[in-house]
């Protein structure tokens, strides 16, 4: 158990110094009104590297360790946007649409709603 957490803190580590490495270069070479791209840039990335990953360990092509690493820890320091993807095409391929439809809508007006008020009750 104690390995798996140090593996995946040592993937975590990988993923959040790529998204800090991919902001940088998106500041050196984007104008500020478009930055956002750099984040659409890390989500849509994060998605594809963690649907890969879930397919390859799903056919036994990687091991569950290499998936924890890569999936769990690359992935979740790099973007969560991709546990939440894949978490909606689970729902979805479950039969679960409604469901699906519900979690993305909360995140999205929730996340917003509850970002706002903590930049309010910051000052």
């Amino acid at each position: 158990m104690l390995r798996n957490f140090l593996f995946i803190g040592a993937g975590g580590a990988l993923g959040s110094m790529a998204r800090y490495g991919v902001s940088y270069l998106a500041s050196k070479f984007i104008e500020q009104p478009l930055r956002f791209y750099s984040t659409f840039t890390i989500n849509v990335l994060g998605s594809f590297i963690i649907g890969l990953l879930f397919g390859l360990v799903s056919r036994h092509q990687i091991s569950p360790l290499n998936y924890l690493i890569f999936a769990t820890g690359f992935c979740g320091g790099f973007t969560t946007f991709s546990t939440f993807a894949l978490e909606n095409i689970d729902l979805m391929s479950r039969g679960q649409s409604f469901q699906a439809l519900l979690y993305t809508g909360l995140s999205i007006v929730v996340g917003l709603a509850l970002c706002r008020v903590g930049i309010w009750l910051a000052g």
